[in-house]
């Protein structure tokens, strides 16, 4: 199995990035997949995740309202769209699946599969 996530970068506070999460390797139905970030210095944290099957998600509360996460079935893809970024953003953000939906992603111990992370840089 492998989650390889993509779509890091630079951005000015105020900006947007667009993260994709490219998973293989077996079907994910029955399976939450999100992302998890760590800034340095602190414990990792989760962010967003999304049932696989259904598509119903689940946010962090400091996440809500600015950052949204969708998946593509057909490409096997997950993305976690962040608008309205802040320096307190900064983090390597990690891609994840868990078995039983998108709570269980929210839960370290849960988790399956873990992808290589990228690192998302906001500054002031």
């Amino acid at each position: 199995v492998q989650l390889q996530a993509s779509g890091g970068g630079l951005v000015q506070a105020g900006g947007s990035l667009r993260l994709a999460c490219a998973a293989s390797g077996r079907s994910f139905y029955n399976y939450g997949v999100g992302w998890l970030c760590q800034a340095p210095g602190k414990e990792r944290e989760f962010v967003a995740a999304i049932n696989w099957e259904h598509g119903y998600p689940y946010y962090a509360d400091s996440v809500k309202g600015r950052f949204t996460i969708s998946r593509d079935t057909a490409k096997n893809t997950m993305y976690l769209q962040m608008n309205s970024l802040q320096p307190e953003d900064t983090a390597v953000y990690y891609c994840a699946a868990a078995k039983g939906g998108a709570y269980s992603v929210s839960l370290s111990s849960r988790i399956d599969y873990w992808g290589k992370g990228t690192q998302v840089t906001v500054s002031s």
